[in-house]
């Protein structure tokens, strides 16, 4: 079970790269759209780490699974569960905003992917506090 938590917690490191990079790549992506009139290296970089990090994601998912089912799923687990499919919805989102931005639609502001960049920290923290505390 040891190497099922450590494969768990590469692949997690590696999503989230993604998870808190891709949001902010995202706004220098469009500043560089806007200076090129078209798909540049950049885009090319952020298409690229966010593709790479959802094959981590199903690793992560999927070994975060198996160990949840080792621990008989108690309550606490379910939680984890939750939130973590709230973080997926949330990189399902990103993944959507990327798949956009290739066409060069550029719809949301700097501020609005900023403050979309940290709504997924407050995930994570919440996600950490509860495998650390297990609260039930």
């Amino acid at each position: 079970m040891d190497w099922v938590k450590i494969i768990h917690l590469l692949c997690v490191m590696g999503w989230m790269t993604s998870i808190f990079a891709v949001p902010r790549a995202m706004i220098y992506w469009k500043r560089e759209w806007s200076r090129l009139g078209a798909f540049g290296p950049l885009g090319d970089l952020t298409v690229r780490l966010y593709r790479f990090s959802a094959g981590l994601a199903v690793i992560a998912a999927g070994t975060g699974l198996w160990l949840g089912w080792q621990w008989d799923f108690v309550p606490w687990v379910h939680l984890k569960i939750g939130l973590v499919a709230l973080l997926a919805l949330h990189y399902g989102w990103t993944g959507r905003l990327v798949m956009r931005a290739r066409k060069g639609i550029f719809t949301e502001s700097d501020m609005f992917l900023r403050i979309f960049n940290e709504v997924s920290v407050i995930g994570v923290i919440a996600i950490l506090w509860v495998v650390v505390t297990k609260p039930f």
